[in-house]
C-alpha cells in the first residue's frame, strides 16, 4: 500500500465564536480570531488517499480527478468567501481548523 497527497491553498476569512457564550468567554476562548469583523486566512489543505497501485494505470488513484473533485466540491466553495456567511454547509459551524477538516472529509468520502 502506498499513499499520495494532494496539497492545495485557499483563502478565506471567517469569526471563530459562540454564540452561547458571553463576548468575554469568546474573546478568551479565541482570542484574535474572535474578531467581530472577521479576519483572513491562507490555509492548506492535504487530501491523502491510500491503496494499492493498479498494474493497468501505474497508479493508486488518477490525480488529475482528485484535483477536479476538491476544486468542484471544496475550493470553488470556500476560496474568497466568508466561512461563517458563504459557505452553505459551515453555517451554524464554528469555522476552526478542526471542524474545516471534519467538512471536507465528509464531503470527499
Amino acid at each position: 500500500m502506498i499513499f499520495i497527497t494532494r496539497k492545495i491553498e485557499f483563502s478565506a476569512g471567517h469569526r471563530l465564536f459562540n454564540p452561547k457564550f458571553s463576548d468575554q468567554k469568546n474573546e478568551a476562548t479565541f482570542g484574535l480570531c474572535n474578531n467581530p469583523n472577521g479576519h483572513g486566512h491562507n490555509y492548506v489543505l492535504e487530501v491523502t488517499l491510500s491503496g494499492e497501485v493498479c498494474k493497468d494505470t501505474g497508479m493508486v488513484f488518477d490525480l488529475k480527478e482528485l484535483k477536479k473533485l476538491t476544486q468542484r466540491e471544496i475550493i470553488d466553495k470556500v476560496d474568497h468567501k466568508n466561512l461563517n456567511v458563504d459557505v452553505e454547509y459551515l453555517k451554524g459551524v464554528i469555522p476552526t481548523a478542526e471542524n474545516l477538516a471534519i467538512k471536507f472529509w465528509e464531503i470527499l468520502e
